[in-house]
């Protein structure tokens, strides 16, 4: 099976910058749509962009314009410029694959990361 490994979670002041990754390891044929997701704490898990292979994508309202997701498809590897942070973008980000293709041919569907945390505090 393919594991989703997220980085680039940390502290970083409101009105700051963090750049997160995610890369689907192990040996993967292709891979359909690849998002992002965040949980605050308290809160339950919401949708924040997502991106299609062929490059389309969406956000949440919340976070147009100051976030932008991007992927390589060549790495298995998706993106996530988050700039003009604020104190409420504070939660676990978690990375998702909504189905991929293995090297076996089988199918894998909702592929879910382990998350990484951002803070936005001063």
């Amino acid at each position: 099976q393919v594991q989703l490994v997220e980085s680039g979670g940390d502290l970083v002041q409101p009105g700051g910058s963090l750049r997160l990754s995610c890369v689907a390891s192990g040996r993967v044929l292709s891979i359909n749509t690849m998002g992002w997701y965040r949980q605050a704490p308290g809160k339950q898990r919401e949708f924040v962009a997502g991106i299609t292979p062929d490059g389309n994508t969406n956000y949440a309202d919340s976070v147009k314009g100051r976030f932008t997701i991007s992927r390589d498809n060549a790495k298995n590897t998706v993106y996530l410029q988050m700039n003009s942070l604020k104190p409420e973008d504070t939660a676990v980000y978690y990375c998702n694959v909504d189905r991929l293709l293995l090297a076996t041919m089988k199918l894998q569907l909702e592929v879910w990361g382990q998350g990484t945390l951002v803070t936005v505090s001063s």
